[in-house]
């Protein structure tokens, strides 16, 4: 039971299903929720002038309806309570709470491929030059922070596994992902999330403006053809002023992501001080996506390795930023290959909120023996000190292929 109501009429307890108007422009970070008297005032003073009220969900004491006649919905409204009640439906929960992880990878997967399809779409769009049109990214932000929100590392750990046909469009899902997930490890604000999110989202549109034998090509560049994909930053910041985007936050990540805090960077060789924090973020999440994923010229690293490599570049990110990405992230992040105090191999399955240093773990490998073992699930948080962790283990070194093939349901 959906209806249309000026922003004057609503109660709290209403359950607002949509924002109606331009949404970059109002400072909620989620555009479905229950009125609280707290965002019944943010919402009266946000400038929107309408909403969309699920009156079946809202939980109001009086009759909803004076004449007993249930409204029509507006167009599109009804499609979209239908998604919000699957999205519900497909929420599993395990006894303590908490979504069940395994559930949320799956979900994750699906959210991967549909997220594929709009993100290559925006591409395509902008080869064409018909602009990036960032209110069509807003369904797809809701989703990628709404799997963050649940499990804060189940949607980058799939997003990472991409092959070279779908690396630039999962990319950027992955980066939109982990800028939610770095973002409220530092207790950024709604409005702050937000443009973290559309910025990660979209911080490689200038990669529509290469030339695809440059951008696909399966080895490395020479130095001619790296000069011509430096350029992209200037592009996607084109591309998105084009397109009507003027959250300087957003425009900022675009053009800078791949500048460093030493001021080496390109392509405005900008030092640290001039990087507002969602570029610094940006700089974090970009890097570690792609040296964790798989590219046409080389195999993606461990994700815990490459984490540890991240942390020596001297003068590459923001110390500090850096901290919480990996506390927000996990020492030992999903998918990353431990050698036990047991001396046999594992791959973390679930990072344990409690303690960074104590995920959950697959065993499969004796590392002695060199044998494969039966699978068994161990909660290194629990086992009170009997196992523990030693330290990473290349994949390569083992001659291990396909690790994600003993974590992804």
């Amino acid at each position: 039971m959906l209806k249309t109501f000026d922003v004057a009429e609503l109660r709290p307890g209403m359950h607002v299903q949509r924002l109606l108007g331009p949404w970059m422009q109002h400072p909620f970070w989620r555009t479905s929720f229950v009125l609280d008297e707290a965002r019944l005032a943010q919402l009266q003073d946000s400038g929107v002038q309408q909403v969309v009220v699920d009156l079946a969900r809202s939980q109001l004491d009086d009759e909803p309806f004076a004449d007993g006649v249930p409204p029509e919905a507006p167009a599109g409204a009804q499609e979209a309570d239908a998604a919000a009640a699957e999205s519900e439906r497909r929420r599993v929960v395990v006894p303590d709470g908490r979504p069940d992880f395994a559930a949320e990878l799956a979900r994750a997967r699906r959210i991967c491929g549909d997220a594929r399809d709009a993100v290559e779409a925006m591409f395509r769009e902008a080869r064409l030059g018909r602009g990036v049109d960032a209110g069509q990214a807003m369904p797809l932000i809701d989703e990628i922070t709404g799997s963050v929100d649940r499990h804060p590392t189940a949607l980058v750990s799939v997003a990472r596994l991409k092959d070279a046909d779908s690396y630039t469009y999962l990319h950027s899902v992955a980066v939109s992902a982990l800028m939610v997930m770095l973002g409220r490890e530092i207790g950024l604000t709604d409005a702050q999330l937000r443009e973290a999110a559309l910025g990660g989202l979209l911080h490689d549109m200038g990669k529509a403006a290469m030339p695809l034998d440059v951008l696909n090509k399966p080895g490395r560049l020479t130095d001619e053809e790296f000069d011509v994909i430096r350029q992209h930053p200037v592009h996607g910041e084109r591309l998105l002023r084009e397109g009507g985007i003027t959250q300087e936050g957003v425009l900022h990540i675009t053009r800078h992501h791949h500048e460093r805090v030493d001021g080496t960077g390109y392509p405005d060789r900008l030092p640290g001080s001039a990087l507002p924090v969602l570029t610094r973020m940006g700089a974090i999440c970009d890097v570690y996506d792609a040296i964790t994923s798989n590219r046409p010229y080389k195999a993606g690293w461990d994700p815990g390795e490459s984490l540890r490599r991240m942390a020596g570049w001297q003068g590459h990110f923001d110390a500090d930023l850096l901290k919480a990405f990996v506390r927000s992230l996990g020492i030992y992040p999903v998918g990353t290959l431990v050698r036990l105090s047991s001396d046999r191999l594992a791959v973390v399955v679930e990072q344990n909120p409690a303690t960074l240093l104590a995920p959950r773990v697959r065993v499969f490998y004796s590392a002695k023996s060199r044998t494969q073992l039966l699978q068994v699930d161990i909660d290194l948080a629990a086992s009170e000190g009997r196992e523990r962790i030693l330290g990473i283990e290349s994949p390569e070194k083992w001659g291990f292929r396909e690790l994600e093939k003993l974590w992804l349901p």
